[in-house]
């Protein structure tokens, strides 16, 4: 009896057609179409692309992204079949986020393919644009090269910089933009015109491959490019003031400091001071106009003897109320220099026999400038009432 029963139960199973799961599928076959393969995101400026190659399956007609759950999704047609080819869906409009889509292929009966994900999808935006900075300039910002060139110096990008725009005046005026790669340090300009501002921006890319180049909020003012321009001593003029040295006679004055001689010269051609004195001695002058950044003097002494090897250079721009009545050897001098305003531009002290031309800077950052006075403080040769110079030189950066 249990045999029979068991058998009639075998015969009601093997009754069943394997198609018979399709009265769960109303009577249709499951199909799934080819997938797309490679799928990227290319991120942007709030917006990204998303890339793939298609599936071989002719019958793919149209591809749906879906993105926010699936609250959000696009269809794109279906064209080309050819698998090294690209599929290009760029979505524009969206926030700066990190995203995930997925990627469906459909047939035209509206069969869908398995699932193609793309995650962490970034959109850049106003939060990336505010972390990027302007290349720096180098701790040695520029060069002038003897050309007038200017060779301007930044520092190496420290993410993917695509570019520095470089804005600057030329010599004719006009305001010239050139470019800085990110492989290079420098930028020469040839045709920079001097005291003019120079401002740059640089650009850049969040990652490699990105739709849109991200650039800096502003343009940076590069550090001022000062040239040394010599003084023009057309302009200068005697001015003696209280306590200055005198002159040995009529044709050693000291207007003979800034007659253009070259090198050193021989009497008469020289500054000779009377003998009335003992050092420290000083003499005065007036350069004609204020200069702003005096910066650079040079000093060239007779070409035989009393030649100054230690000295100071003053400088003030107005001299109303401005010369201490004390003696330029008297101990308190300096400080009563110094109490009428009187800037102390430079201690020179020569370790040659101060023959030879000499050239040294002055200090950074000085108060304007007009009128100069020199203190002579010791002479090569030990001579202590005479004073001998052929010529004195100044530059201002400008």
């Amino acid at each position: 009896m249990r045999y029979l029963l068991v058998c009639m139960l075998l015969l009601i199973a093997c009754s069943k057609k394997p198609t018979d799961y399709r009265e769960f599928l109303n009577g249709t076959e499951l199909v799934y179409p080819g997938k797309v393969s490679n799928a990227k995101a290319l991120p942007g400026n709030g917006r990204l692309q998303l890339i793939w190659q298609p599936s071989p399956d002719q019958s793919i007609v149209k591809y749906n992204i879906f993105w926010n759950n699936g609250a959000d999704s696009v269809t794109i047609n279906s064209t080309n079949h050819n698998t090294s080819d690209t599929v290009r869906c760029t979505i524009p409009g969206l926030s700066e986020y990190v995203y995930s889509f997925i990627i469906y292929s459909y047939d035209e009966k509206g069969n869908r393919s398995v699932a193609t994900e793309i995650s962490n999808a970034r959109v850049y935006g106003p939060v990336y644009k505010a972390s990027l900075h302007n290349r720096l300039p180098d701790i040695t910002p520029y060069t002038i090269n003897d050309d007038n060139s200017v060779v301007l110096r930044f520092t190496i990008p420290d993410t993917i910089n695509i570019n520095t725009a470089v804005k600057y005046t030329n010599q004719s005026g006009v305001e010239t933009t050139a470019a800085l790669s990110p492989a290079d340090d420098s930028l020469k300009l040839t045709d920079y015109k001097f005291g003019t501002p120079i401002v740059y921006q640089s650009s850049y890319i969040p990652v490699t491959g990105a739709l849109d180049t991200f650039y800096t909020s502003r343009y940076d003012t590069f550090p001022g490019i000062l040239r040394l321009v010599q003084c023009d001593k057309s302009l200068f003029q005697e001015h003696d003031l209280w306590g200055d040295m005198g002159i040995y006679q009529s044709d050693t004055r000291v207007s003979k400091l800034w007659d253009g001689s070259v090198g050193p010269q021989d009497y008469p051609n020289i500054f000779h001071s009377d003998g009335n004195g003992s050092l420290p001695r000083v003499l005065s002058f007036d350069m004609g106009k204020v200069y702003n950044n005096l910066s650079v003097i040079e000093e060239t002494g007779r070409g035989c003897c009393n030649n100054p090897d230690q000295f100071e250079v003053w400088g003030i721009a107005d001299l109303t109320d401005a010369v201490p009545e004390v003696n330029s050897n008297d101990a308190g001098w300096k400080a009563a220099m110094q109490s009428k305003g009187w800037t102390l531009l430079k201690e020179v002290i020569r370790s040659d026999n101060g023959n030879a031309a000499f050239k040294t800077n002055l200090i950074d950052n000085p108060s304007p400038v007009r009128y100069i006075r020199i203190r002579v403080l010791h002479n090569a040769n030990g001579e202590n009432s005479y004073v001998n110079m052929s010529e004195i030189t100044f530059w201002n950066k400008e």
